[in-house]
Parts: structure tokens; C-alpha cells; sequence
């Protein structure tokens, strides 16, 4: 198959060569990063050419005729530091909208060899180090990325996920420096967006497919130390999407369409001086699946919308919603397998919708701006699953799991962002109304009956309904300033204090006072030293300060706000201007984390799957650590290649009830990404992709709990007594990608293969309990040749082999217009 999509690419290049050259616009405005004002004036060259122009008296710039490619754009400025913003593609059917910032340059320390070596750095005064920045031709061009934000950001620095962070190959957890998922925080444009993947777990965060869409996007930060204050909430990340405007001069958009989704984005002027971005997406995966005879069944849609308004020249209203309708079945494949039949009985169907709406106002102010944003998120989630699979659903003495569970949040935060000569501060505060309310059944075992019929032992069952409204709050300040001469050392302080109005002791904001400080040295031009120390609080999620016990009590009240304190040092180069390396070294100290009553377990060794995530009693008596360094490369677009690379090692490891730490699900212990790209003539680029990480560790079964309660839960019980003392094998995946972009007037026409795992490698797995079944799979085998008994006693037990490899080839085409 891959042959044939090979040849059919080079037939399209040999059919396109007679095309003349085609030519895109570029657009856009500059700002000063520091007060948001427009810059007039600032003059920006496309590097390898001639082609320049400047801001005009409102920040804004138009260049047009321009060849179509990729280019790298500078814009220097005097004051401020260079600004290299690299592979921007011109193509003809879409204009290129840009929305550049510069900051503000240090006096001395040999202006002509800094500026000509720090255009490449992605850190700021606030967050010096443990920051990465990702354009949006990174993302799309991403080798097995599928143009899906959180698989293109497991290729950086202390990022685990999706098979190399110790969950399902196909899941988007991001896991940051041994964190788990949910410790991470999600921000487009400023409004926080607390679910970014389709079919979400509850109360965590990962999925197994994006919902953001990338042509909205025009770059990715990460911070995965060193936060600025202003973030609330975060322990291991903080993910910032930044989505570019819309065309102000003419309507265009684009159609994707691929083996398993078809997507339109349209954007242009709604009026003066307001402009629009607006998408949606239709997913294919049921039709593919059903055409591999698989049986599971995702399907989903998702939209998108983008609106900005100038309204003078100091302040600019923004309105943004993104959303998605999630709908996961199951059904009988054609040929039935041990493997299908698992499948069948232990995977719940799920319905889900979401979205998050804001609108945020930004007013200039003397030397700075002030932001206030409004917005509301709302979850609905459904899981059913019965004992038996699908074919008795509906029959509720069968039934396993309900879940029907919604959250909504509104949340208003208002932030001051000023400079007085060298000094840099901010502050604001935020308020957050939570509502959340769930009915909750979960059939943990069968009553197991004596051969004369008495209850042996009785059902175990999880069984609750809960309603649930409280409040909370925050406050923040940051102060950031150079020193020595030069301005060779910044320092930056910062403190945060959050509360409640729900668990007990929340409005007390001694409790989560959160001091934090960082600093940068330019120990030469080409040289940068980082360190910061910080703390960090999280408040436990909904769905586990919502729970209540049979009696309706609700239990976890008690629980505090889990802590963690982060010690961060390293070293960055920057040996030219499109070259960067850095080295760093981590500490994470967590505290008052959640472990769980029933099981004793900390709740960082649940690893990740489709069920919610905290539907029990917990104590916040966990504590927990992750250490280790980290390595990074990066090599901008020169001389049409670009390449990053980066390794880490750590460790990460949590307690439970009984005090003794133990690996957590996340501890992989090695992570290891290459990534490299290469701009061909004609419109031809390649890129691929290598991921390693360390074999994750796993429970192994209770042989005699999952035998007895296998029937009834599908699956096996797992042995806590053994928590993570086995190991799966490393993780490795290899991924190409090819595009042929052909422009004509007006319309851009790019065909690209995208090819996941490549060398058809095995994805590790934990293997799954069942009963051996039939040779026919009509059944079980038994040991007696009877049916076999409710207690499994006759069952002959067996354990699937989950370490497939499986090949993802997908072809498709983007239309620019």
C-alpha cells in the first residue's frame, strides 16, 4: 500500500512540473511584548531575499509578490531584541496573517553579538527556562501528528504520552517530567480551556484525539517549570495556544480532508476593523473502523470560532468558543477474536459534549494594559457498560457502569500588566463559580454464592448521586527586573494564594501561599544561566470533591489542595541565530496528594483510561517526587532542514497509604524524540520522526479475585500487594510524513502521507485477564466441559497479548482558496 502511495506522489510531481511560479501575501501587526502597543516603523526581511517592508502608523504590515515557499522572517528593531520567526509558509491560496512581538533588548553587554544570537530564544524575564515554542508549520508538519496539537507536543523536552508515558498508545495524556495528566493547564488566547481532546476522562485530561484545530493556531508555548504567578492551578504544565487573526483584507479558507475526517475553516472581515475565524470537523474513524472490522465505533464532531474587534485604538474585544459532540460505541466485528470479545465486554460506551465559550477585553494603559476575561466551560459525560458486552445492554440486573456527570465552570479574571523604567510587574485576581453533579454506579464485584446457594461473599458496589456548587478564588503578583550592568541578571518574584468555598479550611489562602522566583545570567553573549524555585497548589478534582459515600456523606471534604515544589537549574546556548541548546537539571516535591481509602493506592498509579478519574473516598496523605535532567536541540529552518532532538531521564514516584514510595504510572524513566524536516524543490517536504521511552511499569492480576469476579467486571482484578513491581518493554516508534504543495492562482492544493509507526513496531502493553474461549469464540472453555459458573471455579484463565503493532497510513489533501 505504501508503495502505491509512493508512486501515486511521484506521478503528481512529474504531472505538475510545467506550473509557472505562484505568488502569497504575508500580513499582519508588531507589539511590544511588554505593553502590547502597536510598533510603527519596525522594518521585516525575508531572509535569502530582497523582499521587505515596514509597519505602518498602526503596527501593521502587507507584503505581496511574494514567490511562493517557506522563508524565515526578521524583524529588527532598535531597543529590542531580533525577532526570527522561521519556516513561514507563503502559498497562494491563503494569506499568512502574523501577530509578532518584540522585546524589549538589554542596553549593553555587546548589543550587536546578542541581538545577532538571542532571536531564537523562547524564554522571557517571568519564565526563564523549562519553556519550548512551537510554530504552527511544526505542528502541521508534524511526522505522525495527524495535525493534533498534543501528539505533536510528546516530541518535547520531559513529555511523555500516547504509548511513551505509561498510557495506551492511543490516548493524548500529556505526561510532563512524571506528572500526571491533569496537572497540566490549557489557555487559547488567555481563557482557560479545560478539555482539549474528544472522549476526555473525567476529571484528568487526556483523550483519544485533539478537538483545537490547527489552521486557528500560530504557535504553541509549554512551560513545564518556573510558572508566572498569573496561572492558577498548575503542577506540572502550563500549554498556551495563541491563535492568529483572520484575514482583514478578503474572505479565504481551507478544506482537510483525510482518511478519517474531513474539516472546512473559513475566516475574512465581518466588518471594520473586525475580523473572523470559523471551523468544522467531521470525524471518518467509525467508517474506517468498521471497514478494518474493528469493533469500536468513535465518532464525533467538533467547531470552532474566532472573532476580534478593534474597538479603538487602545483596546481590542475578543469572542472565542471551541466545542465537540462525542459519541463511542461498540459493535459485533464480522470475524470474532479473544481480542475482540474483550473488547466487546470490558470497553463502555460513552457519550459526551463540551464546549468553552469566552470573551476577553485588553485596554492599553501608560505603559502597559490591563485584561479581563469571562468565560464558561460545560462537560456532559455518559458511560454505560454491562456485564456480558453490548449484546445485553439495556438489561440493567447486568449492568456494571453508569455515569451521568456534568461540570460547568464560569470563571472571570482580570490581570494589570505594567513597566516603570526596569521595573516589570503585574497583578490581578480571578473568581471561578463550579457546579457539578453526577449519579454514579459501579458494580466492583458480584455476590459469590457457596455451592449451597448462601452468599459466600457479598456484591461490592459503588453506588452514589451528588449535586455540588461552591466557589473559588485567587489572587496573584509578579515583579520582574534586570540588574548588574548590561542587565546581565534578571530576577523575577512572584506569589499566588488561592481558596475555596467548598473543602474545609479553603478560605483559608495562608494554606496555598505560593511564593516563586527566578533568575537568568548572560554569562556571555551566546550563553544564558537559568535557575528558579517555586510552589505550586492544585485543587482536587470535581469528581472527587463531589463524591459521597452510601450514606451521602460527602467524605473527601476534608481534602486539601495538592502541593508541589518545583527547584529547576540550567544551562542555554545559543550558538547562532536559529541554533539552541539547553540542559536541565528538575526536582518536583509533591505533597497532600490523593490516595485512595478503598485500595491504599496514590492516585498517581491509576494510570489513564476512559472511566472518571476520582469517583471514590481519598486522603490527602500522598506525598510523591520526580527528579532528573533533560537535554534539547533545536535547529530552526536553515538551508530548507530543520531538526529537533532531545533526551530525558527521571524518575517518578508516589506513596501510598503506607507511606513507602513506589514508581508511578508514569515512570518510563527514559524519553527520547529526534525529530527532522527537509524542504525539497517544487513544493516537496519530508520529515520524520523518532520516539523512545523506557518500559513503563504495571500490576500484575490477582489470580484467585480476577477468576472469581471476571465474569462480572470483564477484566481482572489487579494485585495492589505487587503495585508496579513489573515492567513493560521500551516504547519505540518511528513515523515519516510526505507533502507536495502545488500552487496556482488563488488556490493552494497540498497532498500529503502521513505514515504513524512506520517500521511496524509493537506498542507495549500490559496484558489483559480473560477466560480462554471456544474454538469457535462462541464461548468458554471450562475444565469440566459444564457452562461455566458464575464464581469462574471451571474457567480456564488466560492472559491477551496487547503489545500489537499497528501501521496508521493516512493520505489526504488540504485546499487553500
Amino acid at each position: 500500500m505504501l508503495i502505491r502511495y509512493c508512486l501515486f506522489f511521484l506521478l503528481l510531481a512529474v504531472s505538475t512540473a510545467g506550473f509557472g511560479q505562484a505568488t502569497g501575501v504575508l500580513g499582519g501587526t508588531v507589539r511590544d511584548r511588554s505593553t502590547q502597543q502597536l510598533l510603527p516603523g519596525v522594518t521585516l526581511v525575508l531572509e535569502g531575499t530582497s523582499l521587505g517592508t515596514a509597519t505602518d502608523a498602526e503596527g501593521r504590515f502587507r507584503l505581496t509578490d511574494i514567490p511562493t515557499g517557506s522563508y524565515n522572517v526578521r524583524a529588527p528593531f532598535l531597543g529590542y531584541e531580533p525577532l526570527l520567526r522561521a519556516n513561514v509558509v507563503i502559498s497562494s491560496g491563503n494569506a499568512n496573517i502574523l501577530s509578532l512581538e518584540l522585546t524589549p533588548a538589554a542596553q549593553q553587554l555587546g548589543e550587536v553579538q546578542v541581538t545577532a544570537n538571542r532571536s531564537v530564544r523562547v524564554a522571557t524575564a517571568e519564565t526563564p527556562l523549562s519553556v519550548q515554542r512551537l510554530s504552527v508549520e511544526e505542528i502541521k508538519s508534524n511526522p505522525g501528528g495527524n495535525f493534533d496539537i498534543s501528539k505533536v507536543v510528546q516530541t518535547l523536552p520531559g513529555v511523555g504520552g500516547g504509548g511513551a508515558g505509561g498510557t495506551a498508545g492511543f490516548r493524548n495524556d500529556i505526561i510532563i517530567r512524571g506528572g500526571a495528566p491533569n496537572e497540566n493547564v490549557y489557555y487559547l488566547d488567555g481563557i482557560e480551556v479545560p478539555v482539549i481532546n474528544h472522549f476526555q476522562t473525567q476529571g484528568s485530561s487526556g483523550g483519544p484525539t485533539g478537538l483545537l484545530n490547527v489552521s486557528f493556531i500560530e504557535e504553541v508555548t509549554l512551560s513545564t517549570s518556573a510558572f508566572e504567578a498569573r496561572y492558577d492551578n498548575a503542577l506540572s504544565s502550563v500549554l498556551q495556544f495563541r491563535q492568529r487573526e483572520g484575514n482583514p483584507e478578503r474572505v479565504q479558507g481551507n478544506v482537510r480532508l483525510s482518511g478519517t475526517e474531513v474539516a472546512g475553516t473559513l475566516e475574512g472581515p465581518l466588518a471594520k476593523n473586525t475580523t473572523f475565524l470559523a471551523s468544522v470537523r467531521r470525524s471518518y474513524l467509525q467508517l474506517l473502523f468498521q471497514a478494518l472490522d474493528l469493533p469500536i465505533r468513535p465518532n464525533y464532531w467538533d467547531a470552532q470560532f474566532k472573532v476580534s474587534t478593534r474597538l479603538s485604538p487602545k483596546t481590542t474585544l475578543t469572542a472565542l468558543g471551541v466545542g465537540a459532540i462525542d459519541h463511542f460505541e461498540l459493535a459485533v466485528p464480522k470475524k470474532a477474536s479473544p481480542e475482540s470479545e474483550y473488547t466487546l465486554r470490558n470497553t463502555p460506551t460513552i457519550d459526551q459534549w463540551n464546549y468553552t465559550l469566552g470573551v476577553s477585553l485588553r485596554q492599553l494603559l501608560d505603559r502597559g494594559y490591563l485584561n479581563v476575561a469571562l468565560s464558561r466551560t460545560q462537560l456532559d459525560n455518559q458511560l454505560d457498560r454491562f456485564e456480558g458486552g453490548t449484546a445485553f445492554a439495556g438489561d440493567e440486573s447486568r449492568r456494571v457502569l453508569l455515569t451521568r456527570s456534568g461540570e460547568t465552570e464560569t470563571k472571570l479574571r482580570a490581570d494589570v500588566n505594567k513597566s516603570v523604567g526596569k521595573w516589570q510587574y503585574a497583578y490581578g485576581a480571578v473568581g471561578q463559580l463550579i457546579h457539578y453533579d453526577s449519579r454514579y454506579f459501579n458494580r466492583l464485584r458480584r455476590a459469590v454464592l457457596a455451592p449451597d446457594g448462601t452468599e459466600q461473599q457479598p456484591a461490592v458496589d459503588v453506588r452514589f448521586q451528588t449535586d455540588l456548587d461552591f466557589a473559588r478564588f485567587g489572587v496573584f503578583a509578579q515583579l520582574t527586573r534586570p540588574f548588574l550592568p548590561g542587565d546581565r541578571l534578571t530576577l523575577s518574584a512572584g506569589v499566588r494564594a488561592d481558596g475555596n468555598t467548598f473543602t474545609e479550611q479553603g478560605a483559608n489562602l495562608l494554606r496555598t501561599f505560593s511564593p516563586r522566583l527566578s533568575a537568568s545570567y548572560a554569562l556571555a553573549p551566546r550563553w544564558n544561566l537559568n535557575a528558579s524555585v517555586g510552589r505550586y497548589y492544585k485543587i482536587p478534582p470535581s469528581t472527587l470533591l463531589g463524591f459521597r459515600d452510601a450514606a451521602g456523606s460527602q467524605v473527601n471534604q476534608s481534602n486539601r489542595y495538592i502541593g508541589s515544589t518545583h527547584y529547576v537549574a540550567g544551562a542555554e546556548w545559543l550558538p547562532g541565530p536559529a541554533t539552541r541548546f539547553t540542559l536541565e537539571g528538575f526536582w518536583k516535591q509533591y505533597d497532600h496528594y490523593p490516595v485512595s481509602v478503598r485500595d491504599g493506592i496514590s492516585l498517581a498509579n491509576l494510570g489513564g483510561d476512559f472511566a472518571a478519574l476520582g469517583n471514590e473516598a481519598v486522603t490527602s496523605t500522598g506525598r510523591g517526587r520526580a527528579f532528573g535532567g533533560e537535554f534539547f536541540f533545536q535547529q530552526k529552518l536553515t538551508n530548507n532542514l530543520f531538526a529537533v532532538a532531545s533526551y530525558t531521564l527521571f524518575r517518578s514516584e508516589f506513596s501510598g497509604g503506607d507511606g513507602r514510595y513506589r514508581p508511578s504510572a508514569w515512570d518510563t524513566r527514559h524519553l527520547a524524540s529526534v525529530l527532522l524536516g527537509r524542504k525539497f524543490k517544487r513544493g516537496w517536504e519530508m520529515g520524520l520522526k523518532y520516539r523512545f521511552a523506557g518500559g513503563a511499569p504495571y500490576t500484575p492480576f490477582d489470580a484467585a479475585a480476577s477468576q472469581q469476579n471476571y465474569l462480572t467486571l470483564g477484566q481482572g482484578v489487579l494485585d495492589y500487594s505487587q503495585l508496579n513491581t513489573q515492567r513493560l518493554k521500551s516504547f519505540q516508534q518511528f513515523d515519516f510524513r510526505l507533502d507536495k504543495k502545488i500552487n496556482w492562482r488563488r488556490v493552494t492544493l497540498d497532498l500529503f502521507l502521513d505514515v504513524q509507526n512506520a517500521f511496524v513496531l509493537p506498542t507495549p502493553a500490559a496484558e489483559s485477564y480473560t477466560f480462554q474461549r471456544t474454538a469457535d469464540n462462541s464461548g468458554f472453555v471450562t475444565t469440566d466441559g459444564q457452562p461455566v459458573r458464575e464464581d469462574g471455579a471451571n474457567a480456564v484463565p488466560t492472559l491477551l497479548n496487547n503489545s500489537d503493532a499497528t501501521v496508521l497510513p493516512t493520505i489526504g489533501f488540504i485546499v487553500e482558496f
